[in-house]
C-alpha cells in the first residue's frame, strides 16, 4: 500500500521533495552513490545530512520539539522513496534512526542538550557496541564488563562487527554491570567517547573487499556515570527499543523500488542469444513477483509508521526486507553476468575515468551482492526474527 498517488497534497509534497533533491544533491555525489556505497566517504554522508538539516528534514521520524518534521506516515514514506529513486546517500542509522530516539525518550535533559543537535547535524558520528565474539544473536550473553568507581565506570572487553567504528566519534554500548539474576537484568547502556584512552579499533575486511566492520577493544576505559542512559541494569529495555528501529532500517524498503527500476534498466540492455533479458518470460516472472512483494512490504511499512513503532512489525519488515534485498541483488548479478565480478579498486579507478564501458547504474552491483547476502544475519538472524514475531504477535 503506497501513499495514495491521487492525493493532491501528497502529490505536491512529492514534487517539493524532488525539487529539493535536484537542487541540493551534487551530481558527482549522486554518481558515486549509483556506482556503489563503497566509494562514499564520511564527508559525503555528512554533506548530505547537513543539507537535510538546513532544510529542516534531518530526522523526519523525530518529534517536532527535538527537530522532527511533523510529517504524516505517508509523507515519510514518500520522502524515503524519492531519496532512493534519486540515489541520495543513506542517512547513517546509528545516530538518527537508532540512538536519537533512545536519547530523547530516556535521556536526561543534559544528555538531550549534549547529543541530539550534533546527531542531527552529523557533527558527531556514532557506532553500535552490541555484538561480541560470543554474543551475537544471543546478545544477552555479552561479557564486556563495566565496574563503577565513584562517578565513573571502568569498562573492559571487546565488541565485534562494529559498523563504521573507524569513522565514529562515539559508541552506544551494552555492558555488563552485574552477573546476578537473569542475564538481561545485569546489562547497562553507556555512551562511550571513542577518543577515550584505552579504546582501540581494529578493521575487519569483509568478503566485498571493503572496510565496513571493526573489532573494538576496551582496556580499562573510564566512562562517566553521566553517560549512562536510564537506570543501571535496565539497558536491555533500551536495547530492545533500539533494535526495533534498527530492524526496520535494515529492511531498506525505501530504496527497494529504485533497485528494482535499476534491475529493469540493466535487463533492458542485456541480451541472451540476441534476445533482451527483459523479454525472457522466466526473468519477467521473477521481477513481477518481486514487485508484488515490494508493494506488500510498503503497506507494512506504512502501518508501522502510522503506529509509531511496533516490535513485531519491525521484525516482519526486517525479515521480508532482507529477503527482498537478497533476491534483488541475485537478479542484478544474473543480469550483469561477467561484469558483476568487478571489485572495489577497479570501480574506484573507473569512477575517475571517462572510458567506463558500463552505464553508471550498473556499477558496483556485483560487489554489493556480497553485502546484501548478509542482511538475513544483520540485526538478528531470520530465525531470531521468526521467534520474535511468534512471541510478540501471538504470545508465549
Amino acid at each position: 500500500m503506497q501513499a495514495d498517488p491521487d492525493d493532491e497534497g501528497l502529490h505536491e509534497f512529492r514534487r517539493e521533495v524532488r525539487d529539493f533533491i535536484a537542487s541540493a544533491l551534487p551530481p558527482a555525489l549522486r554518481e558515486r552513490v549509483e556506482r556503489g556505497y563503497d566509494l562514499l566517504s564520511r564527508d559525503d554522508h555528512t554533506l548530505w545530512q547537513k543539507r537535510l538539516y538546513e532544510r529542516g528534514w534531518a530526522a523526519p521520524a523525530w518529534p517536532v520539539e527535538y527537530g522532527g518534521t511533523g510529517w504524516s506516515a505517508a509523507q515519510r514514506q514518500v520522502f524515503d522513496e524519492e531519496c532512493g529513486r534519486a540515489s541520495c546517500p543513506r542517512t547513517q542509522p546509528q545516530g538518527i534512526k537508532m540512538l536519537g530516539p533512545i536519547v530523547y525518550t530516556h535521556g536526561t535533559p543534559e544528555q538531550k542538550a549534549r547529543f541530539l543537535e550534533p546527531i542531527l547535524k552529523a557533527d558527531e558520528w556514532w557506532c553500535q557496541g552490541y555484538s561480541e565474539p560470543n554474543a551475537g544473536s544471543d546478545l544477552a550473553a555479552l561479557a564486556t564488563r563495566a565496574v563503577r568507581e565513584g562517578d565513573h565506570y571502568r569498562v573492559t572487553g571487546q565488541k565485534v562487527w562494529t559498523t563504521l567504528a573507524h569513522w565514529a566519534d562515539w559508541m552506544f554500548c551494552l555492558v555488563r554491570t552485574s552477573t546476578e539474576g537473569k542475564r538481561q537484568d545485569g546489562i547497562t547502556f553507556l555512551l562511550i567517547d571513542m577518543k577515550s584512552p584505552g579504546v582501540r579499533v581494529r578493521p575487519i575486511l569483509s568478503l566485498d573487499v571493503a572496510h565496513h566492520f571493526n573489532e573494538v577493544f576496551f582496556d580499562d576505559v573510564r566512562v562517566p556515570v553521566a553517560n549512562r542512559i536510564g537506570e543501571e541494569g535496565k539497558g536491555w529495555t533500551y536495547a530492545k527499543a533500539l533494535l526495533a528501529h534498527e530492524r526496520a532500517g535494515i529492511a531498506e524498503l525505501g530504496r527497494a523500488r529504485e533497485r528494482l527500476d535499476r534491475l529493469k534498466r540493466i535487463a533492458g540492455e542485456t541480451s541472451i542469444n540476441g534476445r533482451a533479458l527483459v523479454d525472457d518470460d522466466g526473468f519477467r516472472a521473477q521481477v513481477a513477483q518481486l514487485e508484488v512483494d515490494i508493494l506488500a512490504a510498503e503497506a507494512t511499512t506504512l502501518r508501522l509508521l502510522e503506529r509509531g513503532g511496533h516490535a513485531a512489525l519491525s521484525s516482519v519488515l526486517k525479515l521480508r526486507g532482507s529477503e527482498i534485498s537478497q533476491r534483488l541483488s541475485r537478479l542484478n548479478l544474473e543480469a550483469l553476468g561477467p561484469h558483476a565480478i568487478r571489485l572495489d579498486l577497479e570501480l574506484a579507478e573507473q569512477a575517475a575515468s571517462d572510458a567506463d564501458p558500463l552505464p553508471s547504474f550498473a556499477m558496483g552491483r556485483g560487489v554489493e551482492y556480497l553485502r546484501w547476502r548478509a542482511l538475513t544475519v544483520a540485526g538478528g538472524t531470520s530465525e531470531i526474527q521468526r521467534n520474535l514475531i511468534a512471541k510478540l504477535a501471538f504470545g508465549d
